[in-house]
């Protein structure tokens, strides 16, 4: 299962959400205002509660979000506590840009629908709930620009009786990986894609999405447009459901997931993988257990050598679990391929 970098993005706790297709309106979807058809008095209103909660959430006042939280989400706070808490060094002296308002009437909708739709704008944005009770919210999108991470921030805000907007969902995510934002990653993408290398194309347009879609569940032509691309060029030999099988001098190593990440600052390729008792045994000695994970790595460029174009390195974890039992981080100038001499082949694990 591939997972999305520098997971940032907090639970929403109120409902479920999820990005659907883009569908075309219907007479039975709720209505949706963007901020150009708000009146000032709505963008005004939805603007200054977006930047009090960001204020908050830039000094690390968790007491003060749960105050101004809706009931449902209140009394489960941990999951946004958590990212307030890594958020608020990040965002230390940001300047906080609204970016986007959206206004949401589910006020009509029925009790217990399982699919809310909110059409907004032209070109059309959909945002897509589940199991969404009736009532007035809004979606606030934000930039927290000026700072070494730019980050961005959304909210889901709910409408109380008194018409006081309340935070009901809390997401964060960086607007850059590596020191690039989503457009460098879907153009390099299509630059990797044209010359067929298809593995460093898959990461890229991945990283593209992840960086340009501010939340899951929402939806717009040039995601759908980005989303086909990335579709084109799913190389095989992918972990997914099934690993990997990896064999190189004799010692078939089982991939479980590949993926990207940025966690010593550079993009790396990450890949784990489960060694079996042999290997296991061998990790237990820090000389083996680095030749071990070297001759994984070699392998795999052996198999794919462009991949040494599109990252700095490979980090590589062997697990035990849910427990890194080693783990080693190589620039790719540090991995040779050169001394591979027995064939290098892939299986999925059946």
């Amino acid at each position: 299962m591939f997972v999305i970098p520098v997971k940032r993005q907090s639970v929403l706790l109120l409902f479920l959400v999820y990005a659907g297709a883009l569908l075309l309106p219907n007479a039975e979807a709720a209505s949706c205002k963007t901020q150009s058809q708000m009146t000032p008095a709505q963008r005004d209103a939805l603007s200054s509660t977006a930047r009090t909660l960001l204020g908050n959430a830039q000094r690390g006042d968790v007491g003060a979000m749960r105050t101004n939280t809706i009931p449902a989400v209140a009394a489960s706070f941990d999951g946004i506590a958590s990212s307030i808490n890594t958020l608020k060094p990040l965002v230390q002296g940001a300047v906080f840009t609204v970016d986007h308002l959206y206004a949401l009437d589910a006020s009509a909708e029925p009790v217990g629908s399982p699919r809310t739709d909110f059409y907004c704008g032209t070109p059309v944005v959909v945002l897509n709930f589940t199991d969404l009770p009736p009532g007035s919210y809004a979606l606030a999108i934000l930039h927290a620009t000026g700072v070494p991470q730019p980050q961005q921030v959304s909210l889901i805000l709910s409408q109380t009786t008194e018409n006081h907007w309340m935070l009901a969902g809390f997401f964060t995510k960086p607007m850059v990986e590596a020191a690039h934002d989503g457009v460098w990653y879907w153009t390099s993408a299509r630059s990797y894609a044209a010359k067929n290398m298809n593995w460093n194309a898959w990461f890229y347009y991945r990283l593209a999405t992840y960086l340009l879609n501010p939340v899951e569940f929402l939806s717009s032509s040039n995601l759908e447009k980005l989303q086909r691309e990335m579709d084109k060029v799913r190389p095989e030999g992918l972990p997914n459901a099934k690993p990997l099988a990896l064999d190189a001098h004799g010692s078939a190593f089982q991939i479980t997931t590949i993926d990207t990440t940025t966690e010593l600052g550079p993009l790396d390729l990450e890949v784990h993988y489960t060694p079996d008792s042999a290997q296991t045994a061998q990790l237990r000695d820090p000389p083996a257990a680095r030749k071990q994970v070297t001759e994984l790595m070699s392998a795999l460029l052996q198999l794919h050598p462009e991949l040494r174009a599109a990252f700095h390195g490979i980090w590589v974890h062997a697990d035990d679990g849910n427990a890194s039992v080693f783990a080693l981080e190589l620039p790719m100038e540090q991995i040779t391929t050169e001394t591979q001499s027995a064939a290098v082949t892939t299986s999925m694990i059946r």
